[in-house]
């Protein structure tokens, strides 16, 4: 793996542009949450990448909020999956990028269909992290939270029966109200049942609320795409980790992001890029409001005419 932004004096020195595998803690220090995302009175850790300059960090409106990164995988020419699982289109040090920034978070959200189609089981408590979250008084593990609006989930699999810590299920007042024993079900298999919305659905803006009012500031979201782009159209997307397959999928799948249309643009500031195999590992962070896409001129416009 090799570091291609942003380059300094010792990144760029001969040694450190040559291919070599990182290690687990040399990965988690450039992922590193900012300080943004710690709670009051509690230590953060280094960040890999300076904040961009009135970036969320500097949000004064939102003090003491939640951080929310989504990590996801593209290929090159924008699918977010292939035959609906993302797999295919990961590698070797995807899957270790992808291990760290669980390693990292306070809690994995994820939308129903995501956990259905994916298989996920519990995050695992790695010792490679356990200073590092003891440090920062994280759990051993982080939370998973499931996004779902019917509540229609298999409470026998282990994800909400034998989790490290309990499971999440994030829906809205109506869902609840609607279906009682669907949650009484949820309740049963050890999980908590938490509204983060006034209908049947979530809200970004509460769902971000009810994890920091239980202390769950570093926030990782893994998709699928339709959650991702609840969170992005309600400009509370504070980065976006994506790993760039160099592989071609074609097909129907979404773009990652699959949501309603965003009337202006959202600003985002390149942070990194690492790269291994052809594999892009790129990261993003939010810029301040008012740092929008430019209104100029349409390429279409701007072609010449042939």
């Amino acid at each position: 793996m090799r570091r291609l932004f942003p380059l300094t004096a010792e990144s760029a020195s001969p040694d450190q542009l040559v291919d070599h595998e990182w290690g687990l803690d040399e990965l988690a220090d450039a992922y590193a949450y900012p300080e943004a995302a710690a709670p009051p009175g509690e230590p953060a850790g280094a960040d890999g990448a300076p904040a961009a300059a009135g970036g969320p960090a500097e949000d004064a409106e939102r003090p003491g909020r939640a951080w929310l990164r989504a990590n996801m995988v593209s290929s090159v020419d924008g699918a977010s999956w292939h035959d609906g699982r993302s797999h295919p289109l990961s590698s070797d040090a995807d899957m270790r990028i992808f291990g760290v920034l669980r390693g990292l978070a306070d809690v994995v959200v994820a939308g129903a269909e995501t956990v259905r189609k994916e298989g996920y089981r519990p995050a695992r408590a790695r010792d490679a992290f356990a200073a590092r979250r003891a440090e920062l008084g994280q759990t051993p593990a982080p939370a998973i939270a499931v996004v779902s609006a019917s509540l229609d989930l298999d409470y026998g699999l282990p994800l909400f029966t034998d989790p490290v810590t309990p499971t999440l299920v994030l829906t809205g007042a109506a869902a609840v109200a609607e279906r009682p024993e669907r949650v009484e079900r949820a309740r049963a298999a050890g999980a908590e049942v938490v509204i983060a919305g006034h209908a049947e659905g979530v809200e970004p803006e509460l769902v971000l609320g009810v994890l920091a009012d239980r202390g769950l500031r570093r926030v990782l979201t893994e998709g699928g795409p339709r959650l991702l782009g609840q969170f992005a159209a309600a400009g509370v997307l504070d980065e976006l980790c994506c790993t760039l397959a160099p592989v071609v999928a074609a097909g129907e799948a979404p773009r990652i992001v699959d949501g309603p249309r965003i009337a202006v643009p959202k600003r985002f500031s390149l942070v990194s890029v690492l790269e291994e195999e052809g594999f892009l590992f790129t990261r993003y962070r939010r810029e301040p409001a008012g740092r929008g896409a430019s209104g100029g001129t349409d390429r279409d416009d701007a072609a010449p005419d042939i």
